[in-house]
């Protein structure tokens, strides 16, 4: 075939595949259920594979033994050395194949409950999930795990792939009794709808072709399943368009690039921008090739407004009577997949659509069991737990229900220290209180009050750990202070454990929480115009850094109050280090709980061969320049 033919064919073929819908679509089930094994016969039944794959895929199957005489088509899925030698799914593995009805993105998913948020990463995007059920095993844990996840993210649509029937006879009792097993299962779960086939991925019965090994079926092969169930709903729900980019080229023109997320749009249609609940018209839609009469869910547009209003990145231009919901208080459930758990109070980073912004959970709700789908109290969330939040901003944000839409009503929570994506979430709705509660005006400010002192406000933060001396230097420091005229106050962590935080412990979640109030009356206290000493142990970065965040700019001195494990043990002047030795105290800081050195601190104290007067006359000498 010459060039000109050949680009010819290529660009019908793009067309004929452009014109067809897409279905994005999960497996997931059992460890060794068949997963890739499905997906690997639908590409092969497909044609979707070249023949030096062919060719391999022969050479790789007879040499893993793993499917007898036949082809293992799970070697076209498990591309990782670690899957091969395990024979088990790890990642998530994305593989494209078509019909000649439709296009399809299929995403093999892991079985194993370490790998909860790889499969919860692989379900996000879908809107159909293949639930692999062993014939031999029928409804394991593992079934209602993922069912539950499923559900959890979204997931309306459900085809139950009952498998591996050839080792089971390809008995209509044994797939009879499973199917009445799942419809129990899928009870209160939420499903749109539920379809259970009977197949043998590794024989091709039911999956491209009806089995005639099993004329008792009358149900629709899995192709027909998945060339029918409901896809992406283009142009439907109200119309949602996250600002990705403010295109300004020259002086005439100003759009605002993005991705619809939901609905359709047609020039002259009125709009409303989020927070900032401006209104305006489409003046036009374009995109690199030039102007377009409408544009819908997925395509990637630039939109021009009528009139000039201030729109950024990260904002949202929504349909001006069916808009979203702006809130900076809501309910989430949430994902969590850092091997650093999370506590109430610790602050992270939200990413809804383009916008990031600053928060933290204010309250974990409770867990969720995947396995029974019981709710279980908890005052933390570890790797691969879901759990029920609620969630403060520090702005207001604009998102619908997840289940209204998944792409506006979905989030990832990153790390403001290690910028790790630590969770994912899906948000349930605004919390009243965001609307109840307003910010209350006052006529004296935090500047007068301090202009009254005659002096800067600040938040001096000594850390270090329990024996460092860093309560004996502050109050020292305070003293000094307080006679030069300086109106302080000092907050010490023993004292305030007799009144404001008498009711928390020790645990790493009580330790956040413990600075988190403490922060709080600290900011209080720097708009009263105060100095403010805070004598903590403070043993996390990751806290510290959220009382930083509280206060003004430059109002946060660090004081890194730096003495060596050994001399604090040696000095012990509480007797704490002994009785943590000997196993009476637990989550003591330095022994059996970890101490987290400031690793840019305003001011660094080394106390080893010092006294403590010696340490307070270099301290004070150094904040001058900031008090």
């Amino acid at each position: 075939m010459d060039q000109a033919n050949t680009a010819s064919a290529l660009s019908m073929f793009l067309a004929d595949q452009e014109a067809k819908d897409t279905l994005r679509f999960i497996t997931c089930g059992s460890v060794d259920d068949g997963k890739s094994t499905l997906i690997g016969r639908l590409l092969y039944d497909s044609k979707m594979i070249f023949e030096d794959q062919l060719a391999d895929l022969h050479k790789e199957s007879a040499k893993s033994g793993n499917a007898g005489d036949d082809i293992d088509y799970s070697l076209l899925l498990d591309g990782l050395e670690a899957e091969r030698e395990q024979g088990i799914t790890i990642d998530v593995a994305y593989r494209f194949f078509a019909t000649e009805k439709r296009r399809f993105i299929v995403a093999d998913t892991p079985g194993h409950e370490q790998y909860t948020r790889n499969m919860a990463t692989g379900a996000s995007t879908a809107h159909l999930a293949i639930i692999l059920v062993d014939a031999r095993k029928g409804i394991l844990t593992q079934t209602r795990r993922h069912s539950l996840i499923c559900s959890l993210v979204g997931i309306r649509n459900i085809v139950v792939a009952i498998n591996k029937m050839d080792l089971v006879g390809y008995s209509q009792s044994i797939f009879a009794s499973i199917a009445k097993d799942y419809e129990e299962l899928a009870q209160g779960l939420g499903f749109a709808s539920v379809q259970t086939i009977p197949l043998s991925a590794l024989k091709g019965d039911n999956v491209m072709d009806r089995s005639q090994r099993m004329n008792w079926y009358e149900g629709p092969t899995l192709r027909e399943a998945l060339e029918t169930a409901p896809g992406s709903m283009r142009g439907e729900g109200a119309f949602r368009f996250p600002v990705q980019w403010v295109n300004r080229p020259n002086l005439d023109f100003r759009g605002f690039a993005g991705t619809v997320a939901g609905g359709a749009i047609t020039p002259g249609t009125e709009v409303v921008a989020l927070p900032s609940a401006r209104t305006s018209r489409i003046k036009s839609i374009s995109t690199f090739d030039g102007a377009l009469p409408s544009a819908e869910t997925g395509q990637a547009v630039t939109l021009e407004l009528e009139d000039e209003i201030d729109i950024s990145r990260g904002d949202m231009i929504c349909a001006v009577d069916d808009r979203a919901t702006t809130s900076d208080q809501v309910e989430a459930r949430l994902i969590w997949m850092s091997e650093n758990p999370l506590f109430s109070g610790r602050p992270y980073l939200f990413k809804l659509g383009m916008k990031m912004v600053p928060g933290m959970v204010t309250r974990i709700k409770h867990t969720i069991d995947i396995n029974t789908n019981a709710q279980e109290p908890a005052q933390k969330l570890e790797l691969n737990d879901i759990g029920v939040v609620n969630i403060k901003f520090d702005d207001k944000v604009a998102f619908d229900p997840y289940n209204e839409n998944r792409l506006t009503g979905s989030m990832i929570v990153v790390d403001r220290l290690s910028n790790e994506t630590a969770g994912a979430g899906m948000i349930d709705f605004s919390l009243r209180r965001a609307d109840n509660i307003h910010w209350q005006a006052t006529d004296v400010t935090r500047e007068r009050r301090a202009e009254q002192k005659l002096q800067k406000p600040r938040v001096l933060w000594f850390t270090g750990l329990s024996g460092s001396g860093k309560s004996t230097i502050a109050n020292l420091i305070e003293k000094r202070l307080f006679a030069d005229g300086r109106h302080t106050y000092m907050l010490d962590g023993d004292n305030v454990r007799h009144g404001l935080n008498k009711d928390l412990g020790f645990t790493e979640a009580d330790r956040v929480e413990n600075i988190r109030r403490i922060s709080e009356v600290s900011k209080l206290m720097a708009d009263a115009g105060l100095i403010v000493l805070v004598s903590f142990i403070s043993p996390f970065r990751s806290e510290r850094h959220m009382a930083r965040a509280m206060m003004q700019p430059n109002e946060f001195v660090e004081i890194f109050i730096d003495t060596p494990l050994e001399l604090c043990e040696e000095r012990d002047p509480k007797g704490l280090y002994k009785k943590a030795r000997a196993g009476e105290i637990k989550n003591f800081t330095g022994i059996d709980s970890r101490y987290e050195a400031p690793q840019n601190a305003e001011i660094h104290i080394k106390t080893e061969g010092k006294t403590a007067e010696a340490c307070t006359e270099e301290l004070f000498e150094r904040l001058k320049q900031y008090v």
